[in-house]
């Protein structure tokens, strides 16, 4: 079973690493997907794989690399597409 999240990250997420270590986790747990930095000082996301894949990775996101600090995350949950065949780092 898959499931599929858009996600807007706030807080004291940009200028330390979060983008990079989201997609070293998302590779680790098999999430495929992208993220990138919003000009607001969030971080977005579009997330898709296993569950549990999913689940994991939501749970690192909440707390980020040790220089984050998230403080919400927007959720809207989407119908899988399949047509994530990677996880990448959008500029």
């Amino acid at each position: 079973m898959a499931k599929r999240a858009h996600l807007i990250i706030d807080g004291r997420v940009q200028g330390v690493f979060y983008r990079q270590s989201m997609k070293e986790m998302a590779n680790i747990f098999g999430v495929k997907g992208w993220v990138r930095n919003l000009p607001s000082g969030e971080v977005e996301a579009e997330i898709e794989g296993d569950n549990s894949a999913v689940d994991n990775l939501l749970e690192w996101c909440r707390q980020g690399p040790p220089a984050a600090a998230v403080d919400f995350i927007k959720i809207d949950w989407e119908e899988p597409k399949g047509n994530l065949r990677s996880f990448t780092i959008k500029h």
